[in-house]
């Protein structure tokens, strides 16, 4: 005898419609509703399948990461087939008092049989479905009487009594094998993160419930939500349509749907959080950083947005990439590149301030996951070729991972992941001294604005003229003119312009130290050295060498730095003092 219901399943039971739920309701996993579609056919129709002998099966298991729609293809199937829909969760079987599950698996299973052709849905089955002795417990608890009277019920299955079980889990590794074996789960449907075609799909089904303004490219915004699941796609169409009513607008915008993406990814923008001028100096140099070691490497992904607004999750700013389409491969150099690039913020803050601070952490994380991922996971390495070192645990939670090797062995590994991300650090730090200019121009930029588009960056990078410096050296070609290829190497070029540069130069040395609000240059300048040798230069190619000579007095375009001490200077250095970035307010 039963008191109070214990011992009722207390199933939820859909009846018919199931909530309207059907499979045009469901975008981006079409190889999941191809799958289940013969379940509803069979459904719809069980006579053609039991006139050529064919059987359902019994049980169909649905796996994948959180919020890719598993239990709203289970809720479709339901309502393509317009059959009884049982919903219960599996941690629903778990009681205080042993037998109690059991009982709520008879009750469950005999009104499903009561009420066939139907389906019975368990969610979150591993509750329930984990495996047996694993030593945390004996053989006669509570969870395992559970789970053998699931087997025994659902052995007790008829092929053809029109009763499908679906159930959906995110850790098929810790299911019992008895209960994923043919004759109880007899198919295995993977429900996969969406790839670009899929989210766009998703986006366009979950944006027909929102008013949307005319030129939405759902395809830009799909490039840049990689790696998001269905419910994260669904959340950004929301966020972006109570972002367009705090807007007080009537429409979603292209703005409003790419805002939302970095209020899911990074959080909403901190209002109050303040930087000093020297930390908003210093994140401007970090990602740009990022950026420009990115640009200068290939099969790196484009940059879309640079920002160094602080975000809610601690971000102090970000650097965003977004590929063209979707990419499932890649090979030992690009890993190679993607770890330098993680290496470019540090690198940046090195090679400007002399000095590191506390803001690459999530770098230096991804950065060395990467790299001991492609020694022990991947096989990227000469001396421990193909031998897996490392397995992974729960993939569709995050993946943890466990070393299986010697202690001699993860020693070995621990050097060369040190090895391999210092050389791409090395390597970023080259890259940044190699274009130190268009580091310092873009990090101004940056600086300025707070927010940059991937366009205007490449646009500053790629561009040879400096349209903020006075005057222009002018590039060395083979057919220079006879005046500059006389017979010794330094000979002079143009008297007046060599004049002017020592003036500005003169300028620049007394206007430093009154620069307020901009990068200001700092140093110690030996102003007797100006009669002997000034080195000032507009923005030149690395590759550009000349030089323009009065007297001894010498234009050298590739020994300048240019700062900041009027709106059309960037940098001053004079021989002999020390040069060094800062922010003043």
């Amino acid at each position: 005898m039963m008191f109070g219901g214990i011992g009722k399943s207390n199933a939820k039971v859909y009846v018919q419609s199931t909530e309207g739920i059907h499979f045009s309701d469901v975008a981006g996993e079409d190889e999941a509703k191809e799958n289940l579609q013969e379940i509803v056919d069979y459904l719809h129709d069980p006579s053609k399948y039991k006139d050529i002998g064919a059987q359902m099966p019994k049980g169909i298991l649905l796996v994948g990461p959180p919020g890719t729609g598993k239990t709203m293809l289970a809720k479709a199937v339901a309502g393509e087939s317009n059959v009884p829909f049982f919903s219960m969760s599996g941690s629903e079987f778990v009681e205080m008092f042993v037998g109690m599950g059991a009982s709520k698996v008879r009750d469950l299973f005999k009104q499903a049989k009561e009420k066939a052709p139907c389906i019975v849905f368990i969610d979150e089955i591993d509750a329930i479905g984990q495996k047996r002795n694993s030593g945390q417990y004996g053989g006669n608890d509570e969870r395992e009487q559970t789970l053998n009277q699931l087997l025994t019920e659902m052995d007790g299955f008829e092929g053809n009594n029109g009763v499908i079980i679906l159930a959906a889990t995110n850790r098929p590794e810790s299911l019992d094998p008895a209960l994923t074996r043919p004759g109880r789960f007899d198919r295995r449907v993977p429900v996969e993160l969406p790839d670009l075609k899929g989210r766009e799909e998703i986006l366009k089904v979950h944006a027909k419930k929102v008013a949307l303004a005319p030129g939405v490219d759902f395809s830009v915004v799909a490039r840049m939500a990689s790696g998001a699941s269905g419910a994260e796609l669904a959340n950004i169409v929301n966020e972006a349509a109570l972002r367009a009513v705090r807007a007080g607008r009537k429409s979603v915008t292209q703005a409003d749907l790419e805002e939302s993406i970095e209020v899911v990814i990074a959080g909403y923008q901190k209002k109050n959080s303040i930087l000093t001028d020297k930390e908003k100096c210093i994140v401007a140099y970090h990602e740009i950083g990022h950026a420009l070691v990115a640009a200068k490497q290939t099969h790196s992904a484009p940059v879309q947005k640079i920002t160094i607004i602080p975000r809610t999750s601690g971000a102090l700013g970000y650097t965003m990439q977004v590929d063209e389409g979707n990419h499932y491969l890649m090979d030992k150099t690009e890993l190679e590149n993607k770890i330098a690039t993680l290496t470019g913020g540090r690198a940046a803050e090195e090679v400007v301030f002399g000095s590191i601070t506390t803001g690459a952490s999530n770098d230096i994380e991804q950065a060395t996951k990467l790299a001991r991922a492609m020694l022990t996971r991947y096989g990227m390495s000469d001396d421990f070729d193909m031998v897996a070192l490392e397995t992974v645990n729960n993939q569709y939670l995050g993946g943890d991972t466990s070393l299986a090797c010697s202690a001699q062995t993860q020693r070995e590994i621990d050097q060369k992941v040190v090895a391999l991300v210092k050389a791409q650090h090395q390597k970023a730090i080259q890259i940044l001294t190699d274009n130190r200019e268009k580091l310092d121009e873009l990090a101004k930029y940056l600086y300025q604005k707070e927010t940059i588009t991937g366009d205007e960056f490449m646009e500053i990078l790629d561009s040879r003229n400096n349209p903020l410096y006075p005057f222009r050296i002018p590039d060395r070609t083979d057919n220079q003119s006879p005046e500059i290829q006389e017979d010794t190497s330094m000979k002079i070029l143009n008297t007046k312009l060599a004049r002017q540069a020592i003036a500005a130069a003169l300028v620049l040395s007394a206007a430093a130290a009154m620069s307020v609000g901009a990068f200001a240059a700092e140093g110690e300048a030996d102003t007797a050295a100006l009669t002997e040798d000034v080195t000032v230069a507009g923005y030149l190619p690395p590759q550009d060498e000349s030089t323009m000579v009065q007297g001894d007095i010498a234009l050298h375009s590739a020994d300048v730095a240019v700062g900041e001490a009027d709106p059309h200077l960037r940098r001053l250095r004079l021989p002999g003092g020390k040069t060094r970035c800062r922010a003043t307010s």
